[in-house]
């Protein structure tokens, strides 16, 4: 490296032969026009290697919204040859560091302009950073068309400096012009491979790409002439010998290599490429916003929680309602959010309804947590926050997490139905909507009977909804102190519970859930979405927070509807319109005879007898009460043991993490057997201190004194929920010494609570069958 000399002419072959070649292609081998021509010849190469790289950049922005990932990736190709070039007599180690700090350079130029091509609110280093950080992987999430921002042209930006660098060393310096192609090559077969089944086949960039390729190779070979001129006669023979068979052995490896992978290659036109995204995970919603359902018991507790700040601007009046998540997927327990988020720009895909009004809401995040985005549907642009964002369901999350303070603006195309089409309108079926026809196994009988009785008499799609909707809204009574929950026991207990049991009332959960799965049972494509309404511009609150059903009709998209009653109205009870058969008596049971019994003559007048003369009816009932009293002994004493072996099992087995987890289910079902369960939209800190205050007002009644101390906390509660809080967000880090200290705090709650409950109750805690059957 320490004898590098200045690039005169650009050759093929070792730099020994350069110095002959120096002397024949002098002043006295032409005049001006021939050194024209070998300037002209030699600007070929860089030419040519710019052009090849910027193709790659072509390739890539097949999948990028306008061109301005080319012209970067052009820029950064030209940048990087002119600086090998200018900097040809400096030694080549120099050039590496001199070209890398340009490189840097450029990229932050590259960066401060996509950053404000997108309109990234934030400075300049924090954009940078992230950049840096995300670039790779928001790179395969990102939606297409994907708008060039900062992390989305940072790498093919670099890569396309390091290519030129690379390529002009090689190609230039060491004069190995096919060597120095090979970066460039690599990057185009790379734009290629990240752009995969997502375009059209570049088949017209990579025959100009091979073009390119063998124009440098035939400038190279043109620049250097004979390479035996220089030599003298004796050796000149062997020289030309040895290049015929190199180049002779060069066309038969090619020759052959064409022979041999050709048809493989041929017959593997029409596959389908791989889809490199499929191999990378694209942002995910936290365990908060999987079900977002379960909240809404949450917020209807807290009515005047501030959630969001509104600034709308939509043509006419009246409520606006915007979505926060879309649930598609149930398994009879839970409903989840079934959305794919792929990192988006600004500009959302996905053309506009046909009939449809512009919605423009600026949006200010107070007390929402999660990283679910609230906007109206469907979203067309997002200015003011970074996006990922769902198509299908048409809803869009930040993968950062939302902020208090967080201002952002959504365009919606927000679509007018046209009503006179759903009388008639046929639903889908097939694969596509398979996902949303689904229903899971276990179904309670009771509700295929229902959803039967309603579909009967209502033939058609659109009544059959209408049917479903209007028998929910006749029959159920809205509240907001209904316990979470819409598993098929919560919703056959809201279906056919009774009512001073707690059944038939729920929130706007139970109606929305019980919409979708009678729906789904009556062939309707249902889904169930959470959002709020927006009552023009101010606070968006807890209180507005609720659930509908949407149903799927061809032709017309999702039709939203809202069983919940109207306000003021009484519900009938379900036995007016609806009465579930009884389930068919044991074979051993007769049933009673409908008919009039025949007379009965009376018995002959004689002395009277007593029954156990001749073994009648009392040893049979002393025999039934005695088996009676064993049966009952035998289960109270299984269920008593069954609670023990629960307890141990749940404060004794397992890593420390499973312990605290344990005593935690063992302080909620305490809660839940001194009737005050609490629901999963709760923290570990909420439910610490409502358990708090249930022990101290049960132990002030209990003495007599009021509602006891509503500050203390004589078990460590708090100390308890911190515990939990460790084992989900710091797993592997309790220690046993913890453990043990949340299963005193656990079994001491438990105990004290137990013993403020009347005498009676206390001998029925042990007994009670709930914690064996709850669903964890």
């Amino acid at each position: 490296m320490g004898r590098d000399r200045p690039m005169v002419t650009v050759t093929d072959r070792p730099d020994a032969a350069a110095p002959h070649r120096a002397r024949t292609d002098g002043p006295a081998g032409g005049g001006p026009g021939r050194a024209a021509a070998r300037v002209l010849r030699a600007a070929v190469v860089p030419a040519t290697l710019v052009a090849a790289i910027a193709l790659a950049g072509v390739a890539l922005d097949r999948v990028y919204a306008g061109d301005l990932l080319t012209r970067l990736v052009t820029g950064a190709a030209l940048a990087a040859v002119l600086v090998s070039v200018a900097a040809r007599r400096l030694p080549s180690w120099q050039v590496a560091p001199l070209s890398v700090a340009a490189m840097l350079g450029a990229t932050a130029w590259s960066v401060r302009l996509a950053a404000a091509h997108a309109d990234l609110p934030g400075g300049f280093l924090d954009v940078t950073a992230d950049a840096a950080a995300n670039a790779v992987p928001r790179l395969l999430t990102a939606m297409i068309p994907v708008e060039p921002a900062p992390d989305t042209v940072l790498v093919p930006v670099v890569a396309a400096w390091l290519a030129g660098l690379a390529g002009a060393e090689v190609a230039l310096r060491a004069g190995r012009v096919l060597l120095g192609f090979l970066p460039a090559t690599a990057l185009y077969a790379g734009a290629v491979y990240v752009v995969g089944p997502n375009a059209q086949p570049a088949v017209g960039s990579s025959v100009v790409f091979a073009g390119l390729v063998a124009l440098a190779l035939a400038a190279g070979r043109t620049a250097g002439g004979d390479p035996a001129a220089g030599l003298p006669p004796a050796a000149r023979g062997p020289v030309r010998v040895r290049a015929t068979v190199v180049s002779a052995a060069g066309v038969a490896v090619v020759v052959g290599s064409a022979a041999l992978l050709g048809p493989a290659l041929a017959g593997r036109i029409d596959d389908r490429p791989v889809d490199p995204r499929r191999y990378v995970p694209p942002p995910r919603v936290e365990s908060l916003d999987e079900n977002p359902l379960i909240r809404i018991s949450g917020w209807a507790l807290e009515p005047q929680q501030k959630l969001l700040d509104v600034a709308t601007r939509a043509p006419g009046d009246g409520p606006t309602t915007i979505r926060l998540a879309v649930l598609s997927d149930y398994d009879g327990v839970t409903w989840r959010v079934g959305a794919t988020y792929r990192t988006a720009g600004r500009v959302l895909p996905g053309g506009d309804p046909q009939a449809s009004d512009t919605v423009r809401q600026e949006i200010t995040v107070a007390g929402l947590t999660g990283r679910l985005l609230p906007a109206v549907a469907t979203p067309r642009t997002v200015d003011g926050a970074r996006v990922a964002y769902d198509p299908q369901s048409g809803t869009l999350i930040r993968p950062e997490g939302l902020t208090p303070g967080l201002t952002y603006t959504v365009t919606s195309a927000r679509e007018r139905l046209d009503a006179n089409l759903l009388a008639t309108a046929d639903v889908p079926a097939g694969a596509q909507v398979a996902r949303v026809l689904r229903v899971p196994d276990g179904t309670p009988e009771r509700l295929r009977r229902l959803a039967t009785h309603l579909a009967e008499e209502n033939g058609a799609p659109y009544a059959r909804a209408a049917a479903v909707e209007q028998f929910l809204a006749e029959h159920y009574r809205l509240v907001a102190d209904a316990p979470s929950g819409h598993a098929y026991p919560n919703l056959e207990f809201f279906l056919f519970g009774p009512r001073g049991g707690g059944g038939q009332r729920g929130t706007s959960e139970q109606f929305a859930a019980a919409f979708a799965v009678l729906g789904r049972l009556t062939g309707l494509p249902t889904r169930v979405v959470v959002g709020f309404t927006a009552r023009g511009d101010g606070p968006v609150r807890a209180a507005d927070a609720y659930a509908w059903p949407e149903v799927l009709f061809a032709g017309v998209g999702w039709v939203p509807f809202d069983p919940r009653p109207r306000p003021d109205t009484t519900p009938r009870p379900v036995e007016d319109d609806f009465r579930p058969a009884p389930p068919s008596p044991p074979p051993s049971e007769v049933p009673e005879p409908t008919g009039t019994p025949p007379a009965t003559p009376p018995a002959a007048a004689g002395p009277a007898r007593s029954t156990g003369e001749r073994g009648g009816p009392t040893p049979l009932l002393v025999g039934s009460a005695a088996g009676g009293l064993l049966l009952v002994a035998l289960v109270l004493t299984g269920l008593v043991g069954g609670r023990r072996a629960q307890t141990r099992a749940r404060l004794g087995r397992g890593d420390p993490g499973a312990r605290v987890g344990g005593a935690w289910r063992h302080t909620t079902d305490a809660l839940r057997l001194s009737g005050r369960p609490v629901g999963g939209d709760l923290s570990a800190t909420e439910v610490a201190e409502r358990a708090r205050r249930a022990l101290a007002e049960d132990t002030g009644r209990a003495r007599g004194t009021g509602t006891g101390d509503p500050g203390a906390d004589p078990v460590g509660l708090a100390e308890l929920a911190g515990l939990l809080n460790q084992a989900a967000f710091a797993p592997g880090t309790l220690t046993d010494a913890q453990a043990d200290r949340a299963r005193d705090v656990a079994v001491g709650y438990a105990a004290a609570l137990r013993a403020a409950r009347p005498r009676w109750r206390r001998l029925l805690w042990s007994a009670h069958p709930g914690p064996l059957r709850w669903p964890r």
